[in-house]
This record gives C-alpha cells, structure tokens and sequence, in this order.
C-alpha cells in the first residue's frame, strides 16, 4: 500500500497517505471505507479477509456487496504447502497417501481460522479426503519454527516467508497453491498438477471505494492504479514476494470478489467452521 502510495502522489501530484486500521480481521478498516464519503478521496485494500469475512462472523457493520465499489485487483499471492523434512515424503500425491495411511495422526499449523495457511489446507483436506489435525498458532512464525522441530509435520504458509526455509533445508516444499508455478521456485510443481486437480488458493487483494462514488472517480482511480502497478518500484516488489498478475477493469476485479467470496464460503461451511 506504501509502494503504490508514493508512485500515485508522484503521479497525481497530490499526497496520498496511508492510514493503518488494524484488527477484526480487517473489520475496522473496512467499516471506515463503507462510511467514508463517496467523493474519492478516501479507499482502502480489500485484502483476502474481506471475502471471507461475510462467512466467519455473524454481523458486519457493513454489506460487502452493497457498501463497497471495486477499482482493481492488485497481484496474487500464493501459499507453499511445505512439510517437515523428517516426515518421509517428497511430493503431494506421497502425503496423501501417508495421510490416508495415517488419519488423524498428522498435524498442521496455522494461526486464526480465516487465514490463508489456514484454509488452504481446509481445502486441501475436503478435495484429497484426508484427515489432518489443525493445530492453532497466535501467529505463524511460531507455527513454521514449530514445523522445523517436527512438532507440527504440515505448514502452508505464504510464498515469501517460506523461502528461506526452504532453501536452507528446514522445511520441504511439496506444492505451490496457485494454478501456475512461480519462478521463484520453478521446480515445485502446483498442487493441482501434483495430484489435486482444480486445487487453487491464490490469495487476492485489491482496492476498494465507498460505494455510490461517481464512474468517473472510479475510471480515473483505476487507470492511475494499473500504472503505478507497472512503475519498477512496484512490479519488482511483487515479483520479489512471488506475486502474478493484479490490474484490470473494475469489472473484472468486481468478479473476482463475487467468485472467491462464493468459494470460500462452501468451504468454510464444508469445513464447519462456525461463525463468530
């Protein structure tokens, strides 16, 4: 948000500043984007929470439908699914196998349930019928160290993070959960070509106004995105983190909200993950 930030005050000769509102799974910052006045000036990221939320809590103060008008689509993320290297398997069709093998006796970390770490794997249980246990973190460095020492035999964390592990040979790469590999790690395949066909998380983000905003202050908002999306600073940071993609229509970033928004809550429900 930074990066994109400083490339839209360079580009539109105004400042943009950037105001942090964590908690609640993004709840706070979303609800301040929903009553903000429709004028432009004030958007926000609609990071992965934002989809999952309407599925994980009972009540929100806002309508994630009606409340929101979607800009752009910023790049997606991926999760590595990774395990620990005493664990005796090389591949993702071998852990099914072993977790066929062995149901209930595997485990995995994760952090808060509306995680990516956390469904992924959720995701990964429903489409392969296996049966392995969630073992909940505060945060996942945690988890991840816990992984290392074979407390814990499963982890699927984000991309970035995964990598100096490894590379250093403290964890074992299995799978990639987007539909395409990334070059970052091109020798580990996805999931869905190593033995989970339609497996896909792609963690996605994008920015949002306050709905009712007028078309042209969406168009000029979206087209200042799309180039700040390809200033160097940028694209060289996502690429780094082994991000793809990202810009786009309002519509086409209007979708992607609709169908992950949709995904997630059958698995969420298929999971039984109750709400909040």
């Amino acid at each position: 948000a930074r990066l994109i930030a400083s490339e839209l005050s360079k580009q539109m000769g105004q400042q943009v500043v950037v105001d942090n509102r964590g908690g609640a799974s993004g709840i706070i910052g979303y609800e301040m984007i929903a009553k903000a006045a429709p004028d432009g000036y004030t958007f926000g990221t609609a990071a992965f929470p934002f989809v999952i939320n309407p599925s994980l809590f009972a009540q929100l103060p806002y309508d994630s439908v009606k409340d929101f008008m979607p800009v752009v689509q910023l790049p997606l993320g991926s999760n590595l699914l990774t395990v620990t290297p005493s664990l005796p398997v090389r591949s993702v069709r071998e852990l099914i196998e072993h977790a066929h093998a062995n149901p209930g006796k595997l485990s995995y970390g994760s952090a808060a349930p509306g995680g990516s770490q956390y469904l992924a794997l959720e995701l990964f249980k429903i489409m392969t019928g296996t049966q392995i246990v969630q073992v909940g973190y505060k945060g996942m460095p945690q988890a991840v160290t816990d992984a290392i020492a074979g407390q814990v035999q499963v982890i699927c964390e984000n991309l970035g993070p995964s990598l100096p592990h490894v590379r250093s040979g403290r964890l074992r790469a299995l799978g990639i959960t987007t539909l395409k590999r990334s070059a970052l790690v091109p020798d580990v395949p996805t999931i869905a070509e190593a033995g989970v066909p339609g497996y896909e998380l792609a963690p996605s983000s994008g920015y949002v106004l306050p709905a009712r905003t007028p078309r042209d202050i969406v168009l000029r908002l979206n087209a200042e995105i799309n180039k700040a999306l390809m200033a160097s600073a940028v694209s060289e940071r996502y690429i780094a983190e082994g991000s793809v993609g990202g810009g786009g229509t309002p519509e086409q970033f209007a979708e992607r909200l609709r169908s992950e928004t949709a995904k997630w809550a059958a698995v969420i429900k298929t999971a039984g993950i109750k709400r909040q």
